[in-house]
């Protein structure tokens, strides 16, 4: 402010000191004049004079001077010209306080509206701050003014109302050009907004709607200002759904409007609400009659009286809304209003022919709107199916005619009224993903429509040789760009989604029709095939599994027909290396799509069942068990204990080893463990039982107690039997014994010992939860009930003690096993030792014989008294037939004859016993090739 000022003052300052201060000269004394920027006139803009606001307050609101008319017209235009830049922060209270004065008096004085209008377009302009801390310092002032011009909507005065709006958007959106006040800066636009956001303007501009139901110019300006603010700010969208905003503006979408701005101002607010907003309330809002009808009103209207690029991009939005409250509200009267069938009526008239008169001369062309209008027509009708009661109005109008008229092959061309190539793929992958949601739940129109045979066609389609490239376009067309990939894709699923309903009709028709072998074929042609698999190819692999366990399961013919090239493809997924489980490609899928296939299509028939083990399917499926992680332990189980009812497989299981040569007993065992380690149940450090009262319950269960239930509900005791994997590993114990079987440690016949009781456990849990909410209702049983209940506590207890006992007895049988280890391990050390010294003393002894005669001649004499002890006849040597084998004179210890040994010559040299060796040198021979003359 005093720049100038402080410039000129340095200046003379440095102009009066001298360059050397002598410390004999005086000071020249310098003084103190400031020259502000104001006396020099540098400041740029109005001066702003201060104005007491409380004289013009006092005036108009004093007893003595309500009535003076004239002074007050005086004051407020004295207020005006002066703040013709625009309100200064600081003066805002008294301000709008005038402005709510004149407000309350317009009708007792018409001249008050036109001071009222002026200063409402002083309000338009930023504030002006005289520091930058303003903003901060009266932001909940500014707040609290922006929510008073809301309230002044009250004032029936409709150019009022008008420039109430026009000061909010100005005030909200825009900047005015030149706003200069000398020592003021207006505020930022950013904090223009953030006030209105944080003030309730929009809640009071969306509930003043009702006052000015029937001002259209006032209505429309309005909507002007809710379209502008609800733009970007989720504030005052939520704001405005909490004054139900959206039931307001929907509900008078379809008022006289000659203007046509109305229903397009309605339908962006409600677009920004739905962008902004919270949809889920937003569609809460629009689901009731009044809301449904004005939207069908104004979709038919614009789709019947529309032909502008902005009416098709209006009606389209009408239809995205209407999806909105049909996903979030599935149970909204669209069936009551006849929307529904109208829509219906809409999604199918290309493909179906009508003679209703609103599609009578109703044409759709190949751009863009259009085309995007009957994607949101299907995606539309598929929401409104989870209301039953459309599903006969949907059979009624043919939907399942229209979209399976999609199903069919593609061509490369295309008519001059139909959808280009690249359009029809699209409309026609958005169809069967329709099909997907609907064939299950409409299997008549389904089958009337002879659905499986227009599916398997398209199948055939896709795995021939005819040239077709796709385009790949929308995320249903993913990995289809240059192929058929797409349209198969969908086939399948459609197949999938039907199969999976387990209708017996729907059925029976895929497999009169030939699908499993189709599906065989075209599974073998996926095995075969030399290119890698990615993402899609493994799905589709996948849903071809499904699909064959859904045909197969139950139906023994179906299985027959299944064969041994089904099997054989099995075989082929169950070899599927686990590494590749985790490459995110949904291997994890394809492989619980193979169990599944086993379990479903193989097991319960002895050909297939025999065929399966004969390619080692049972290893394959515990070698899987052994690699795959915990998630699909329980489906392999089931699989196995299906398979184990054949008594061949029993065998199978017994055999298995692994890569470390461990059984398959051992790995039910320490599957057993794991899922007791998870569950949390009470084992000692050595896994034996830890408490004999609950020898099978885990934290979850203990923690939750017991909770009387009805006779209908099962217990936690009950449901414990499904939710983990015990069950399954006692059945297969069961099935494969519990004793005799091989490759089992000491922990394992412990865990073992737990897994033979299990039944008897889990009746001792169930019975303890029969007692324990008797006592919580506090019902008493009969005395030979009681008696029977305490009988049967006992014995279980007692039977987990005897199991105690036994896991105790075999630690201590391991224990001294160990010892006897042990000790044999020391006694092989001592002989080891004994053996090395015995060594040494015979090389000593060996030694000392070649050193020393008369030892060696000892040591002959030795060697023949220990021969002559060993013979049990003494006196063979007087007999006539006695001939001496020694050599006389032969000092040696050692066994001489006249027997000669003769070392072979190595097959290094020789090259083995078929070689060609040459007898002069020996070496081997070279070959020799004799080339003979060709006869004529």
């Amino acid at each position: 402010m005093a720049t100038a000022a402080t410039t000129l003052q340095k200046e003379k300052f440095s102009s009066s000191m001298p360059s050397q201060i002598a410390p004999d000269t005086g000071r020249i004394p310098v003084v103190a004049h400031v020259i502000t920027d104001d006396d020099i006139g540098i400041l740029q803009g109005t001066k702003l004079m201060p104005m007491n606001l409380n004289r013009v307050v006092k005036l108009l609101t004093d007893p003595h001077s309500v009535m003076l008319y004239d002074r007050h017209m005086n004051a407020l235009q004295r207020l005006i010209r002066h703040y013709d830049k625009g309100f200064p922060m600081k003066d805002l209270v008294q301000a709008f306080k005038i402005l709510n004065v004149c407000s309350d008096r317009v009708n007792e004085q018409p001249r008050y509206e036109q001071y009222i209008l002026e200063l409402l377009k002083i309000v338009s302009m930023p504030f002006l701050k005289e520091k930058s801390s303003d903003e901060l310092i009266f932001q909940q002032i500014v707040i609290e003014s922006i929510s008073q011009l809301g309230y002044l909507m009250r004032v029936p005065s409709t150019d009022v109302r008008k420039q109430i709006c026009k000061t909010l958007v100005s005030f909200y959106c825009e900047r005015p050009a030149e706003q200069k006040v000398q020592k003021h800066e207006p505020t930022k636009l950013s904090f223009n907004q953030k006030v209105v956001e944080d003030s309730d303007i929009a809640e009071s501009l969306v509930k003043s709607l009702a006052l000015i139901e029937n001002e259209l110019d006032v209505k429309l300006s309005v909507l002007n200002v809710l379209q502008h603010i609800s733009q970007t700010s989720s504030k005052i969208c939520d704001a405005m759904l909490r004054a139900e905003g959206a039931n307001r503006i929907c509900s008078r979408l379809m008022d006289p409007d000659h203007t046509g701005q109305l229903l397009f101002r309605s339908v962006d607010i409600l677009w920004n609400l739905l962008e902004n907003g919270d949809s889920a309330q937003l569609a809460y809002q629009l689901s009731n009659l009044v809301c449904i009808s004005q939207l069908r009103d104004a979709f038919i209207f614009q789709l019947t009286q529309g032909y502008s690029h902005y009416d098709r991009q209006l009606r389209n939005d009408l239809l995205v809304l209407t999806s909105l409250i049909s996903s979030n509200c599935p149970y909204a009267p669209f069936v009551e209003t006849g929307f529904a069938k109208q829509l219906t009526l809409f999604a199918t008239f290309q493909e179906v022919k009508s003679h209703n008169v609103l599609v009578k001369h109703l044409k759709l062309s190949q751009n863009h709107e259009d085309f995007e209008m009957k994607k949101l027509l299907f995606n539309m009708l598929i929401t409104l199916s989870r209301d039953k009661t459309s599903l006969p109005i949907m059979s009624d109008g043919h939907l399942m005619l229209a979209l399976f008229s999609f199903v069919r092959a593609n061509d490369n061309t295309s008519g001059p009224r139909e959808w280009t190539p690249a359009q029809f793929e699209e409309l026609q992958l958005h169809a069967m993903s329709c099909l997907c949601t609907l064939c299950p739940i409409m299997l008549d129109d389904y089958m009337t429509c002879q659905g499986s045979t227009r599916i398997l066609l398209l199948l055939e389609w896709c795995v021939g040789q005819e040239d077709f490239g796709g385009h790949g376009n929308s995320v249903h067309g993913v990995g289809g760009r240059g192929n058929k990939r797409a349209q198969m894709r969908y086939c399948l699923r459609v197949l999938r989604s039907v199969v999976s309903t387990g209708d017996e009709a729907v059925l029976q028709d895929l497999s009169d029709q030939g699908a499993i072998n189709q599906l065989i074929n075209i599974l073998n042609s996926a095995i075969s095939s030399n290119t890698e698999d990615d993402a899609i190819d493994i799905e589709m692999q996948a849903d071809m599994l499904l699909i064959l366990s859904g045909l197969c399961d139950g139906d023994m013919h179906r299985k027959e027909l299944f064969g041994a090239s089904g099997v054989d493809v099995t075989v082929n997924y169950l070899k599927t290396n686990p590494k590749f489980l985790t490459s995110g490609l949904g291997h994890h899928r394809l492989l619980l799509a193979a169990v599944d296939c086993v379990w479903c299509a193989i097991v319960g028939c002895y050909i297939t069942e025999d065929y399966l083990l004969e390619k080692e399917g049972v290893f394959l499926l515990i070698d899987l068990l052994q690699e795959c992680p915990k998630g699909m332990h329980n489906l392999i189980l089931g699989c196995l204990l299906d398979l184990c009812e054949n008594p061949k497989t029993v065998h199978h299981v017994l055999t298995w080893r692994s890569k470390e040569n461990t059984s398959a007993a051992h790995l039910f065992c320490e599957i057993f463990r794991y899922e007791e380690r998870d569950m949390g149940v009470k084992r000692d450090h050595n896994g034996a039982i830890a408490d004999v009262r609950k020898p099978l319950m885990g934290i979850l269960q203990e923690e939750q107690g017991v909770i009387p239930l009805p006779a209908s509900c099962p217990s936690q005791a009950i449901v414990d039997v499904s939710e983990n994997m015990r069950a399954k590993i006692y059945s297969l114990f069961c099935k494969i014994g519990f004793s005799d079987l091989p490759g089992l440690t000491i922990e394992d016949h412990i865990t073992l010992t737990v897994i033979e009781k299990y039944l008897d456990f889990k009746m001792g849990e169930v019975w303890s939860e029969i007692i324990t909410e008797l006592e919580q209702e506090k019902i008493r049983p009969t005395t030979p009930d009681q008696e029977a209940i305490e009988a049967l506590s006992r014995a279980i207890e007692e039977r987990a003690q005897i199991v105690a006992g036994t896991q105790q007895e075999l630690l201590e049988a391991q224990q001294n096993q160990d010892v006897l280890d042990e000790q044999e391990f020391y006694a092989e050390i001592r002989e080891n030792y004994r053996q090395k010294e015995k060594a040494l003393n015979d090389f000593s002894e060996y030694v000392a014989r070649t050193s020393n005669y008369s030892l060696l001649k000892a040591a002959k004499e030795r060697q023949e008294l220990s021969i002559e002890a060993s013979r049990i006849n003494s006196k063979y040597k007087e007999s006539e037939t006695f001939h001496n084998t020694d050599l006389p004179n032969l000092k040696t210890t050692t066994f001489g004859g006249k027997t000669v040994m003769v070392d072979s010559t190595p097959v290094s040299l020789t090259g083995g016993p078929l070689a060609r060796y040459d007898t002069a040198k020996g070496t081997i021979r070279e070959r020799r090739v004799i080339k003979r003359k060709p006869t004529e």
